[in-house]
């Protein structure tokens, strides 16, 4: 072939060559944003925990007191619509001296912590825990159980905003925004609990017992359960994602 004829596909194989940076560089166009989205969780859950203590000549007799009443303790609270039966855990046990003006005396006491999986019901808990022989409470502390799905809504959020913010950048570009390229969680998730630790009294309207005690015999007392209101958390979440623009 000679010089002549070679020419032209020279200039042919040149164009090309320039072309093919152009076009690769806008098949490469894209936006890139970030958003974040915070949502108001309702708790689904309630931590509480109840304790019994008794005082009795000996060390043995005082722990058996404690031992009976926090078995009635744990069947009371048992017996709660929420309350599974991994759902109390037994806690630390003490026996302690005292003196009772000149008299010696044995402390003892034991504690279990309770999860409710129907928080709404803290305040029949906290009265059956009491009308059993509880003779100390805490709580309720109110929380999310199932972060995992609280923190996925809260992803999803943050993608819907992250699309919204690239389509009205694509739009402002005169372009289309097209399928998400790359997509990135961001930090990580972030609860930050709300007003939802209650301290319940524990009578309401007053405690009577029904009937005369036995000398002996631990009282129990009717209680009215207190007013609860479980609240919600609030969890946030990252998104950072690169869209195609068309």
């Amino acid at each position: 072939m000679n010089r002549h004829a070679r020419l032209p596909i020279l200039l042919a194989l040149l164009a090309l060559a320039l072309l093919a940076p152009a076009a690769a560089s806008a098949a490469e166009r894209t936006v890139s944003v970030t958003a974040t989205a915070t949502l108001k969780v309702p708790n689904d859950s309630a931590g509480l925990g109840f304790s019994v203590s008794r005082e009795r000549r000996s060390r043995g007799a005082a722990l058996s007191a404690v031992s009976s009443g926090l078995h009635g303790v744990i069947g009371a609270v048992q017996g709660i619509p929420g309350v599974g039966a991994g759902d109390v855990t037994t806690g630390r046990i003490s026996v302690r001296k005292a003196l009772r003006g000149k008299r010696t005396v044995y402390r003892a006491a034991e504690g279990i912590g309770v999860t409710l999986h129907q928080p709404d019901k803290a305040g029949e808990l906290v009265s059956a825990a009491i009308a059993a022989g509880a003779t100390g409470v805490s709580g309720p502390n109110f929380f999310v159980g199932d972060t995992e799905a609280a923190f996925s809504g809260a992803l999803a959020a943050a993608f819907g905003k992250a699309r919204a913010k690239a389509t009205t950048l694509a739009t402002a570009a005169g372009a289309t925004l097209g399928a998400a390229l790359e997509i990135d969680e961001g930090e990580g998730a972030e609860f930050i609990p709300g007003d939802n630790t209650a301290k319940a009294a524990p009578v309401a309207g007053g405690c009577t017992t029904s009937g005369p005690t036995p000398q002996g015999a631990e009282s129990r007392c009717t209680t009215t359960p207190p007013p609860v209101k479980p609240g919600s958390s609030t969890v946030t979440a990252t998104v950072h994602a690169i869209f195609a623009l068309q």
